[in-house]
């Protein structure tokens, strides 16, 4: 996989958002219940003005997770294939991590990854009762609700990419980030019971 490079917010990642996510919301009709799914763009490229890697992501929420199998299948008409970390334990894969304070059982932090590399996107799709699908996208809309906040963001981010370019496992700058994630979520999570 490629270093993590951070450029500058680019206009047009909410509307390649809202593109890729339109075709999601059209391979996954079939599945029941469907109409009640939520279909979110996340991660920093859903910050306005915000610096990131040039990847957008993409988070589905629903009340159940097929299987890898059934998923691959529907999301075919897609340009999402299924996605597999640098290594066994690549951080959030195949499952989540768990945030301090997070009390849900471990099964509610299981998710099926897909990515797109000709679409420069990723697709996360998790269970509606998740806790880290809660926790992106509390964090990505208190970025957007403190922007001093999210300048320091991108200052910590650009650091890490920078200090990580070229190591041998890149997911060593997404574990790097959580120091980051671990200093705000007392305040992020008083700011998002308030909202």
């Amino acid at each position: 996989m490629p270093p993590a490079v951070i450029v500058d917010h680019d206009a047009d990642w909410p509307l390649r958002a809202r593109h890729l996510l339109a075709g999601v919301r059209w391979a996954l009709a079939p599945l029941p219940g469907a109409d009640g799914f939520a279909y979110e763009h996340i991660g920093s490229t859903a910050v306005p003005g915000l610096g990131a890697k040039p990847i957008v992501d993409l988070q589905v929420r629903l009340p159940d997770l097929p299987s890898l199998a059934r998923l691959t299948e529907l999301l075919a008409s897609t340009p999402f294939v299924p996605a597999h970390g640098s290594r066994p334990d690549s951080p959030g894969v195949y499952r989540d991590s768990r945030r301090p304070g997070d009390e849900a059982d471990d099964s509610a932090y299981e998710k099926r990854l897909f990515h797109s590399p000709e679409e420069g996107a990723i697709l996360h799709v998790r269970r509606a009762d998740s806790p880290f699908a809660r926790f992106v996208v509390d964090f990505r809309d208190w970025l957007r609700s403190h922007p001093e906040q999210a300048r320091r963001y991108e200052e910590i981010k650009r650091g890490l990419a920078a200090e990580h370019a070229g190591g041998p496992d890149y997911d060593d700058y997404t574990r790097a980030k959580t120091a980051f994630f671990d200093e705000i979520g007392p305040q992020l999570r008083s700011w998002a019971a308030g909202s």
